[in-house]
């Protein structure tokens, strides 16, 4: 087991890769726990949670919306939870992100933790006290930033999710190379072959170094006022995509990812021959780079992120591999690379 600390504003996170679910008893206080899960995650592990009440939402971001919060205060009072209560979240992404913002708002904040069952959760959405739900169909725009005490990540749950599951997962893998590791990156071309038959020690290796990657840049900056913002990268264009297509988090920010080299090839960030490295990684994953959707309705969707600021947009762009900046860009701009695109591929 890999334990990795996190030092926050309100104390210390820790994450735990490679600890088992079965243990999480380990983790919590002795009562008054509450444990919010989805369907697919209860049926197949109930066996192993531990003994307390448990709410299950239906699997999939369209649980991830106020309504579904409401019914979970409902939940709560109804179960006597009060202020000393510890709210634990077990499942993927979505189940995190209701579990923490529940667990942030409910009473003015109790204690949460999470056990992340998911890829795309372990590398990503548990870790960093983003806790967030959709209004409207557009990604996270009610939140609070707050820190679970802790993650456990259990590898040994990959094993048993379907190979869509793993692949979403990938794509934040490799978005965290491209962010702060060029050798990681070179690392994963190199060990295609296993990666692509999802080997369990390299997994492994891979959450170990995505957590630590997140961890580190988190603690630079756990509110997100400049450093944090560089792991959007592919997220800004990848929650548009998100919203127009229905596509998974993980497909939607490798098409986010590829927008975003382009963007970079095109302001001379970055070499045509790096974009390119990049782009046989995603197709040899069987990750998508391109969508058949008008890029202007993905781009309508664009002007409702979170991250605009009048007639501006953060994007996050490579400067090489390993390395990016934070640029905030003119919406105009952007739509003009993708009519240029457009009028290229005429």
């Amino acid at each position: 087991m890999e334990l990795i600390t996190v030092n926050c504003l309100q104390g210390q996170s820790q994450v735990l890769v490679g600890e088992l679910l079965s243990n999480v008893g380990k983790y919590l206080p002795e009562g008054n726990v509450f444990i919010i899960t989805d369907n697919n995650v209860k049926h197949y592990h109930q066996a192993s949670f531990p003994l307390f009440p448990i709410y299950s939402i239906d699997a999939g971001e369209r649980s991830k919306n106020l309504e579904e919060v409401a019914d979970i205060y409902r939940w709560l009072l109804s179960q006597g939870a009060d202020r000393t209560s510890f709210i634990l979240g077990i499942g993927g992404g979505v189940v995190c992100d209701i579990a923490g913002f529940v667990a942030s708002t409910y009473m003015r904040g109790v204690n949460f933790g999470f056990v992340a069952t998911s890829l795309l959760a372990q590398v990503d959405a548990s870790i960093g006290g983003k806790n967030g739900v959709d209004f409207d169909g557009y990604k996270n725009i009610v939140g609070t930033f707050n820190q679970p005490q802790f993650v456990i990540c259990d590898t040994s749950i990959l094993s048993t999710l379907p190979k869509d599951e793993i692949t979403n997962g990938l794509a934040e893998i490799i978005k965290h190379t491209l962010v702060a590791d060029a050798q990681m990156f070179q690392y994963i071309e190199c060990k295609m072959g296993s990666l692509k038959q999802f080997d369990s020690s390299l997994l492994l290796e891979l959450v170990v170094h995505s957590a630590r990657v997140k961890s580190k840049i988190i603690q630079a900056d756990e509110r997100e006022k400049n450093e944090r913002k560089k792991l959007n990268l592919g997220h800004t264009w990848g929650h548009a995509v998100e919203k127009v297509s229905g596509l998974p988090h993980g497909k939607s920010v490798s098409i986010g990812l590829e927008f975003a080299a382009r963007l970079s090839v095109q302001k001379g960030l970055i070499e045509k021959r790096d974009y390119l490295r990049i782009m046989n990684v995603f197709r040899e994953l069987d990750l998508p780079v391109c969508l058949k959707i008008n890029p202007l309705k993905i781009f309508e969707a664009l002007k409702m992120d979170k991250k605009k600021t009048a007639n501006s947009i953060d994007f996050i762009l490579m400067k090489g591999i390993g390395n990016v900046v934070i640029e905030s860009i003119p919406l105009h701009e952007i739509q003009n690379f993708i009519q240029i695109k457009a009028n290229n591929e005429k």
